[in-house]
């Protein structure tokens, strides 16, 4: 998996499960519990996670490849604030990888 995800991604998220559904692959993945080093020192709780997004990466063997990933979420007990770590996973603007943008921005120039 390592070969075929963004680089550094399965440094915080690991794979679930993966399937192919109507001719797509979907990986399906979950943030670890790792507390974001922006709040080291905080007291943190987890609370489960956000809302899964999807996000459209680069194709596997001719077939379109969708990550279903799941950001944890943090409630600060010092603050009384829930937290999570900034992720930039996602090309601004786009429902894709940096990396799958930036490949297809070449192509299309």
């Amino acid at each position: 998996m390592k070969l075929l995800l963004p680089e550094g991604m399965l440094d915080y998220f690991k794979v679930t499960s993966a399937e192919l559904k109507q001719d797509q692959y979907y990986l399906y993945l979950e943030e670890l519990n790792v507390h974001p080093a922006e709040f080291k020192g905080s007291k943190l709780t987890s609370k489960g996670f956000y809302e899964q997004a999807t996000i459209q990466d680069f194709p596997l063997r001719g077939k379109a490849c969708f990550l279903k990933v799941k950001r944890r979420r943090w409630l600060n007990e010092d603050t009384g604030m829930v937290v999570s770590r900034s992720w930039e996973l996602l090309a601004q603007g786009t429902r894709m990888t940096d990396e799958f943008a930036t490949f297809l921005k070449g192509i299309i120039g």
